[in-house]
């Protein structure tokens, strides 16, 4: 039995809303997944590794940090830039201070400028990949590790790049789950949960 008139018009448009659904759906995930396959939008890469290849070309890695207007911490990097051979691993530091009187829990997010330089910048460590949590008062030095792949040097467009800004921003998070009855045992002990 073939569909006519208007019950087929409501299954085409049913189908029509069906695949718009999923395509939306589908859509940030696929995103995602396709920044950090290509660095765009200033998405880094994550290795386990050093880079093999270290070249005699330098690059100058500028460091950015800010917080979301909602955060109590106060961010900022050690050093505001550092200049590394290219494939080279570099290490540089962040600072963050929580001045309130309670514990406050964090996640950075991050990027790299310009763009190009995502598809090239490697994270082997990072206090980005983790959440953070500060007590009252506490101050931390938080690493991150990284290298500029070489391969950056064949790019058509990040041959030209010369100069490297990484950026994060910390966003207050929900303290991690049990951490309030973690902190009210320390309280009734005595302890700290430092």
């Amino acid at each position: 039995m073939a569909l006519q008139g208007p019950q087929k018009t409501v299954v085409q448009l049913v189908g029509v809303v069906v695949t718009m659904g999923a395509l939306a759906w589908a859509s940030v995930p696929f995103y995602d997944w396709f920044c950090r396959v290509t660095g765009f939008g200033g998405v880094t890469q994550i290795s386990d590794v050093d880079s093999e290849e270290i070249l005699d070309q330098t690059v100058t890695v500028r460091f950015d940090a800010s917080v979301n207007r909602d955060m109590p911490w106060e961010f900022r990097p050690v050093e505001r830039t550092m200049e590394v051979r290219i494939g080279e691993t570099g290490l540089a530091f962040y600072e963050a201070h929580n001045p309130t009187d309670r514990p406050v829990a964090g996640q950075a997010s991050y990027n790299v400028y310009p763009y190009v330089a995502g598809g090239y910048f490697n994270k082997i460590e990072c206090f980005c990949f983790t959440e953070q949590v500060l007590e009252p008062g506490e101050s931390v030095q938080m690493p991150v590790s990284f290298y500029v792949d070489p391969e950056i040097v064949e790019d058509e467009d990040g041959q030209y790049v010369h100069t490297i800004t990484l950026s994060y921003t910390f966003y207050q998070i929900d303290l991690p789950e049990g951490y309030a009855a973690l902190q009210d045992e320390a309280a009734t002990t005595g302890t700290s949960l430092n």
